[in-house]
């Protein structure tokens, strides 16, 4: 079971909810405890999300009581008739594409069904309640706390984990050494899918931006784990270790120790180039074994290039000192 704890949603919704009501009751609203009902359903995770939630539920509940006003004053203030309305009503919410807003709206049909007389005082009562309701919802949402810091601990965590799944290929190059589990790969997979989720909940709680450098770092990193996994099998299925891994291994001791957040991906592609070039030098494999291992290097130095390739669009993020500690301002 998990630990006892109060998070920001949950202590927005009990406050927004005692606000609320104590507000709808201070001006004397009738069926004042159901503002409460629509701040809790109007407290989301993100800003955007619950200024969407307020829009839709307003125009249901809008549409909600015109149609409550046809059915009951035009019909009869009955049970069938509610029942009635409710098929008519929430197939037009399914074509607005507004369905969640639902149950919000159903409260205030309920209200002049209860009433059992649509007048212009609870029409004011209805529209109060949303105000309040809603309103408190919306100003409680306004703060969101921060969580670059959250997204600066995934991102040295994954830089981390680069780091060593980096070292190991290296250690296997120079020694043959095996005794590496991979573990760093499935927990990168991991840090990776919960930085991306958070990093869009931060674009989320920013209503006129719609990037997060943040985000596409991850996305790019993603995209590097799939060429990693895809690259490994070329490395460890080496017949026989030549000399071209040496060459290999250096440029990964070098890459390793340099992986942050900045952006130098075009200096890396050139060191890249010179390890081509020096690879071109040595003499040629003299057995099967030794040229497949040969050919599985170049084309993991090709898979590499397109690592880095990755990147080399993106401007790189400012972390702040407390968090970015590395001296080395180059990435890969």
């Amino acid at each position: 079971m998990k630990g006892f704890s109060i998070g920001y949603r949950t202590l927005k919704t009990a406050i927004g909810a005692a606000i609320s009501i104590g507000l709808a009751e201070y001006f004397g609203l009738d069926f004042f405890t159901s503002a409460g009902i629509l701040t809790i359903l109007s407290i989301q995770t993100t800003k955007r999300k619950s200024l969407h939630e307020v829009y839709t539920r307003v125009l249901a509940s809008i549409i909600g009581m015109m149609m409550a006003f046809l059915f009951f004053e035009g019909v009869a203030y009955h049970p069938i008739v509610l029942g009635c309305m409710i098929l008519v009503f929430l197939p037009v919410l399914v074509m607005l594409k507004i369905t969640p807003a639902f149950v919000s709206s159903v409260v205030i049909i309920l209200h002049i069904f209860h009433t059992g007389n649509f007048t212009t005082g609870l029409l004011m009562n209805e529209l109060s309640l949303m105000l309040i309701g809603f309103g408190t919802g919306l100003a409680l949402n306004i703060y969101m706390p921060d969580i670059k810091h959250r997204l600066e601990k995934y991102r040295i965590r994954i830089e981390e984990l680069y780091t060593a799944i980096f070292v190991e290929i290296e250690k296997y190059l120079r020694n043959g050494d095996t005794s590496w589990d991979g573990k760093e790969l499935v927990e990168a997979v991991e840090v990776l899918n919960l930085a991306k989720s958070l990093a869009f909940q931060d674009v989320e709680n920013h209503l006129t931006r719609r990037e997060n450098l943040y985000y596409m770092y991850f996305d790019i990193r993603e995209q590097q784990l799939e060429i990693i996994e895809r690259v490994l099998p070329k490395i460890t299925d080496l017949p026989v270790i030549v000399d071209q891994a040496e060459l290999v291994a250096d440029f990964l001791a070098d890459m390793s120790q340099n992986i942050n957040s900045g952006n130098t991906a075009n200096k890396y592609r050139e060191k890249l180039g010179v390890v081509k070039a020096e690879f071109a030098k040595l003499p040629l494999p003299t057995t099967h074994e030794a040229f497949v291992a040969m050919a599985s290097l170049y084309q993991f130095i090709e898979e590499m290039d397109l690592y880095l390739a990755k990147k080399r669009d993106f401007k790189g993020l400012s972390p702040s000192r407390k968090h970015f500690k590395k001296k080395s301002n180059a990435e890969n």
